[in-house]
């Protein structure tokens, strides 16, 4: 008889370290010191999901044994070893079909007869599938509560978990969600991609509702986890006949119920439950698992805790930023718009916490006199509620100053000492002023379709993109003046912007944008360095030239989506079309005198005719020409002439007859002249007087027995709209009138 530990030839032939390693129930796996994996057993491939490939040319990264968020942990794991030490952690493992599981890992030096180390070996093993499960619990929950801990928004969380916990600890997930008084589910997830038959379980959204004495009811009713450790043992109400059908035609052996409860209230349930679906080496929970589970739950309440206040915020913030911006473009002739606006990202990864997803960024469309349009984009430095509240303010004032009418560098200069007003007033200890007011790029155009004029200035903003012909370059600028607030102390805001002109080809196109379309945050899986300003600048523009010729709906979708990477910063875009046509205008110049009114008159009337407009409303518009045309005719003498108002009494005089007043052409003589300037667009006629007068025309409040007086009354009670304008040479007078009803 042979000794103890005798073995026949036979066995030993089998005992060798390779039959061994094939024949271990835990991954082995052998790398060099530079990670390079030389050797993995069996297990290992079967564990990991993946074929080990060539050995010896594959990393441990490139295999996807660990994921990206745990390279750092790699790295650590190979510094210790490699310094003789001794490592153990929990990894997450994705799976080549997708599927992730936690396993336990220890790492040991694989060491030369010398004693040097050459390498590492690292067994692994399933986490919570083995006697150790107590140990390996805290690795798991802090494992868990990492990956929880990165995500921002319910649904993803909500993934998150389910893909935590199949299959490693279930064939079945389900998560709902109270909402009201109602318990919606919010995730169905299955193992090995199986999915219930319709008209069995309920699907994502289906409202649930557990019968009374169900477990599921009883754990959201007692605020505690409930196992079932063998359904073949106990029996329940079911929700449904399709429910029992589907648990038997699976075989559900097995369940754990958590209540999802934070700040003492239930959020919802997570419901986990094993079937005859895989072959595990337990089929059933018991309550190990169970308190476990519970401690799972918790944190998963937490975290959908805070998504849920986070949707909230971040719902706040967009309808915050929503009301800030234009709700809608007006509808303006000549001119084709579209807009776009993005949020910022969280800064979650910023180290600065979760922050609101507002910003300072904006754009508007401002509709001027005589179908003129004032273009704004601008960019208040920084982030959240204070960005925004500041841009909200500056919007506002520029829409007020804009009303004047005047050009785009006085604009600029009013908009300049605005900034330094809503800036919050700060001193130092001695009590002198160290208010900091808030750095805001702008651009403010005025645009004329009429003349294709378009004139701007510039406050330090980045210059738009012209787009003529499929060409695609940065409008030239000569004057870029310096951000909103921030000019030196005695040094006039007229000196730091000026207004340039250009003319814009027929169908050429401008791209308006902030530094957010530009600056972008590089994909995290990205090693890359991120491009330059120039290469950014030459990625922008040969995106947009590919779709110069679509319309500026597909311009505004190609910039947004122009540069790689993650949107970093709050970004807003205006794209504006000139359009081909020419539209319909017609101007003349008289002498300022009063037998002109007349002949003005009577060109608005022959113009109005040719452009169809409806004859009371062309009437109406004669009216309004002939007041506004005596008002500066009589205010056109010097001032040592007797002036005087004519009154309209009665209906309007036919036009040979309304103006032949005896005597009245004797009174002003004058060689001043004024210029009647008509325009036609889709919607409204538009009249525009311009004279040499300085003064601003105003309504007055005549008397009952008073001459005059009532001119400019009528404009403005029946005009749509009306106002006046300086120009270099004097002033403008203008109204609007609908072609269609007021």
């Amino acid at each position: 008889m042979k000794r103890w530990g005798d073995l026949s030839q036979d066995s030993a032939d089998h005992l060798t370290a390779g039959s061994v390693l094939d024949q271990a129930e835990m991954a082995v796996v052998v790398t060099d010191r530079f990670s390079n994996v030389l050797y993995w057993n069996p297990f290992a491939e079967r564990l990991f999901g993946r074929p080990g490939g060539d050995e010896g040319k594959e990393s441990l990264l490139s295999l996807g044994i660990t994921t990206e968020k745990d390279h750092p942990l790699t790295a650590e794991l190979a510094k210790s070893v490699l310094r003789g030490g001794v490592w153990e952690g929990t990894f997450d493992i994705v799976r080549a079909d997708g599927t992730m599981i936690y396993v336990r890992a220890q790492a040991v030096p694989l060491r030369h007869p010398s004693g040097s180390v050459t390498g590492i070996v690292i067994t692994a093993r399933e986490a919570m599938r083995s006697n150790e499960r107590e140990k390996d619990r805290f690795g798991l929950l802090e494992r868990i509560g990492e990956r929880l801990a990165g995500s921002l928004y319910v649904e993803e969380t909500l993934n998150r978990v389910a893909d935590m916990l199949v299959p490693q600890f279930a064939d079945h997930c389900f998560i709902e969600l109270v909402e009201g008084d109602r318990l919606i589910r919010k995730v169905s997830h299955h193992v090995n991609g199986w999915s219930p038959p319709p008209e069995s379980w309920l699907p994502v959204g289906g409202e649930v509702r557990y019968p009374p004495g169900h477990y599921a009811d009883t754990a959201l009713r007692r605020q505690e986890t409930i196992l079932i450790e063998d359904f073949s043992q106990v029996s329940y109400p079911a929700p449904s006949e399709a429910s029992v059908r589907i648990c038997g035609e699976i075989g559900m052996t097995s369940a754990i119920v958590a209540p999802l409860c934070v700040r003492g209230e239930t959020l919802g349930l997570m419901y986990l439950s094993l079937s005859n679906l895989t072959d595990r080496r337990s089929p059933h929970y018991d309550t190990f698992d169970r308190d476990f589970v519970g401690a799972i739950a918790t944190r998963v309440a937490v975290a959908v805790d805070n998504a849920l206040l986070f949707e909230e915020e971040r719902h706040t913030a967009e309808s915050f930023q929503k009301h800030l911006l234009p709700r809608e473009l007006p509808t303006l002739d000549g001119l084709e718009i579209a807009v776009r606006y993005c949020p910022a990202a969280p800064l979650v990864s910023h180290g600065q916490g979760i922050q609101t997803q507002v910003g300072g960024d904006w754009y508007d469309v401002i509709p001027l006199s005589a179908g003129r349009v004032g273009i704004v984009i601008g960019d208040v430095e920084g982030r959240g509620a204070k960005a925004a509240a500041v841009m909200g303010q500056l919007r506002a004032a520029l829409r007020a100053f804009a009303q004047d009418d005047k050009p785009p560098a006085d604009i600029l200069a009013r908009l300049d000492e605005w900034t330094r007003i809503v800036a919050a007033p700060e001193r130092d200890d001695f009590g002198e002023d160290i208010t900091n007011p808030p750095i805001v790029t702008c651009q403010y155009l005025v645009y004329d379709a009429w003349s294709r004029q378009l004139s701007f200035a510039n406050a330090g903003h980045a210059p738009p993109l012209l787009i003529v012909n499929g060409n695609v370059t940065e409008l030239d600028i000569s004057e870029v003046g310096q951000p909103l607030g921030v000019h030196a102390k005695g040094v006039h805001a007229d000196l730091v912007y000026k207004e340039e002109t250009r003319t814009l080809p027929p169908g050429a196109a401008l791209l308006l944008y902030t530094d957010g379309l530009v600056d972008r945050r590089p994909p995290r899986d990205s090693e890359e360095q991120p491009p330059s300003e120039d290469e950014t600048l030459r990625m922008l523009c040969d995106k947009v030239a590919k779709i110069a010729g679509d319309s500026v709906e597909r311009i505004a979708d190609a910039a947004t989506t122009a540069i790689p990477g993650e949107i970093d910063d709050d970004m807003a875009i205006l794209v504006i079309r000139s359009v081909g046509a020419e539209l319909q205008y017609e101007e003349q110049t008289f002498p300022a005198q009063p037998i002109m009114v007349g002949e003005a008159r009577r060109m608005a009337s022959d113009a109005f005719e040719r452009w169809e407009v409806p004859e009371e409303r062309a009437e109406l518009a004669c009216l309004l020409v002939s007041e506004v045309v005596t008002n500066v005719v009589l205010h056109a003498a010097s001032a040592s002439v007797p002036r005087r108002d004519l009154i309209m009494d009665g209906p309007p005089l036919p036009f040979d007859e309304s103006w032949d007043v005896p005597g009245f052409e004797d009174e002003v003589v004058s060689d001043k002249e004024f210029t009647l300037r008509l325009r036609r667009g889709e919607e409204s006629v538009w009249v525009e007087v311009f004279d040499q007068d300085l003064r601003l025309p105003r309504i007055r409040s005549a008397g009952e027995n008073d001459e005059g007086g009532r001119g400019l009354y009528l404009v403005d009670q029946l005009a749509k709209r009306w106002g006046s304008r300086p120009t270099r040479e004097g002033k403008a007078v203008w109204f609007e009138i609908p072609v269609g009803g007021r």
